[in-house]
C-alpha cells in the first residue's frame, strides 16, 4: 500500500533481539526477549520499568539517561552491574556489553572486545528517548539545552565531538587563568583565545545546521501531533550569529576579567522554543509543553534516521501523562506507523495500554514490570 506519510523514507533497521541485565538499579536479575516492533512495559511507578528502559540507553550511550555516576546504578550491597544487548544490524547480529565495578570502573566490549576510547562506540547503536525529565529542555537553564544538542550530535558526527572536547579544555585553561592575578592580560590569554576560535566555530555551525535540519520534520510532527491548532518554532541563538569568537572575547575582555570567567563564547548558546510567537515555557499548557517535546524528540529520531541509514531505537517513557484523549490517539497513530522502527514503550495504565495496543495491526510483546521482575504478558504477530 503506498503510503502518503511525509516522513516515510526506506531504511535500514537495529534491533534489539535480547537483553540481559543483571544488579543494575532495582532489577537483580532480568532477561528478555523482543519484538522487532512494539514492546511494551507496563506496571505501578517505581517497580522497574523506566530502570529496564535505562538499561537499553546505557548500551547506547555508555552512560545513564538521567545522569549520576556508573556506580550508582550499581543495585544496593552489591559489587558491580552487567548489561548485554544482543542486536541485528544491517542483517548482522552483534553483541555490546557494559560492566561497572565500585573497584574498577567501567568496560565497555563489542563482540568480546574492549573498547579503547567510550567514544568510539557512540552512533553505533542510535537512539532517542522520550521521558518525563525532557520538561527540563523547556523549564531549566540553558545548559540543558546544549546538552540535548551535544547528545544528538556525537552520535552522528565525530569531529564534533572532537572540536567539544577540545573547547571544553581549552575553556577550563582560559577560567583558571582569568582567576589568577596576572592572567587577564597575558600573552597566554591571547593564545588561548585564538585556540578556542576553531573549534567553536565548528560547533556553532553544527548546531545551526541541525536546528535547521530539524526545523520541517519538527513542524511536520508538531502539526500532526496537534491537529494543526497551534504555530511554533524551533531556533538556535548564539553570540557567534555576530561575530567570530575571537572578536566576541576580545571585546569582553575587560568583563572576563571582572567576572573571572569567560562570558561568551559557544558555552552561553541557546536555543529558543516559542508557541505563537510567545516563550512556550511561559504559555504553554502542560499538554501542549508535552507535544512540543514529543514531536521534536521524534524530529530527532527522523533526523537521525536519515543521516544514519538506519532506524534508531525509539524509547517512550510514560508519555501519555498531562495528554488529551486526541493527542494521545494522534500519538498512537503515528508512532505505530512504518516510519519508526523497533519501539519501546512504557505506561502504568493497564487499560490504556490494552486498548493501544488492540488498536495496532503490527506485531508486539507485552511485559508486566513488578518489584525490578518482569514476566511476559502477551506476544501477538498482529
Amino acid at each position: 500500500m503506498q503510503s502518503n506519510n511525509p516522513l516515510i523514507t526506506t531504511h535500514r533497521k537495529m534491533n534489539l533481539k535480547h537483553l540481559s541485565v543483571t544488579n543494575f538499579k532495582n532489577i537483580e536479575s532480568a532477561e528478555l526477549d523482543f519484538s522487532p516492533n512494539l514492546n511494551c512495559i507496563v506496571g505501578d511507578n517505581g517497580e522497574g520499568k523506566t530502570n529496564l528502559l535505562d538499561a537499553i540507553y546505557y548500551l547506547s550511550m555508555a552512560k545513564s539517561c538521567f545522569g549520576g555516576s556508573d556506580t550508582q546504578h550499581i543495585r544496593h550491597n552489591e559489587p558491580f552491574f552487567l548489561l548485554q544487548g544482543r542486536y541485528t544490524r544491517n542483517g548482522d547480529e552483534t553483541v555490546i556489553s557494559c560492566g561497572v565495578q565500585r573497584s574498577e570502573g567501567k568496560v565497555l566490549k563489542h563482540d568480546g572486545k574492549t573498547y579503547d576510547r567510550l567514544s568510539d562506540h557512540l552512533g553505533f547503536i542510535p537512539l532517542v528517548i522520550i521521558s518525563p525529565t525532557d520538561n527540563e529542555l523547556i523549564n531549566e537553564a540553558g545548559e540543558e539545552r546544549r546538552k540535548y544538542l551535544n547528545t544528538l550530535l556525537v552520535q552522528i558526527d565525530r569531529e564534533y565531538l572532537h572540536a567539544l572536547t577540545r573547547y571544553n579544555h581549552l575553556l577550563s585553561q582560559r577560567n583558571k587563568l582569568l582567576k589568577t592575578p596576572t592572567g587577564a592580560g597575558s600573552d597566554l590569554l591571547l593564545t588561548l583565545d585564538e585556540q578556542l576560535a576553531t573549534p567553536a566555530q565548528l560547533i556553532y555551525t553544527r548546531r545551526k545546521a541541525l536546528i535547521a535540519g530539524l526545523q520541517p520534520f519538527f513542524a511536520i510532527l508538531y502539526k500532526t501531533l496537534s491537529e494543526d491548532k497551534e504555530q511554533v518554532s524551533l531556533d538556535y541563538r548564539s553570540a557567534l550569529d555576530n561575530a567570530p569568537l575571537y572578536e566576541l572575547l576580545r571585546a569582553n575582555a575587560e568583563r572576563d576579567r571582572i567576572m573571572q570567567h569567560t562570558t561568551v563564547g559557544i558555552h552561553r548558546d541557546d536555543i529558543t522554543m516559542q508557541l505563537g510567537g510567545y516563550a512556550l515555557r511561559r504559555i504553554g499548557s502542560q499538554g501542549q509543553q508535552k507535544t512540543f517535546l514529543i514531536a521534536l524528540k521524534l524530529a530527532q529520531y527522523e533526523f537521525l534516521k536519515r543521516r544514519n541509514g538506519q532506524h534508531p531505537l525509539l524509547l517512550l517513557d510514560d508519555i501519555f501523562d498531562k495528554l488529551d484523549e486526541r493527542r494521545v490517539q494522534q500519538l498512537i497513530t503515528l508512532v505505530a506507523h512504518e516510519t519508526f522502527g523497533q519501539i519501546f514503550l512504557t505506561d502504568s495504565n493497564k487499560i490504556r495500554l490494552n486498548h493501544m495496543v488492540h488498536e495496532l495491526t503490527q506485531e508486539y510483546c507485552i511485559f508486566n514490570a513488578k518489584g525490578g521482575l518482569f514476566s511476559h504478558n502477551q506476544t501477538t504477530a498482529g
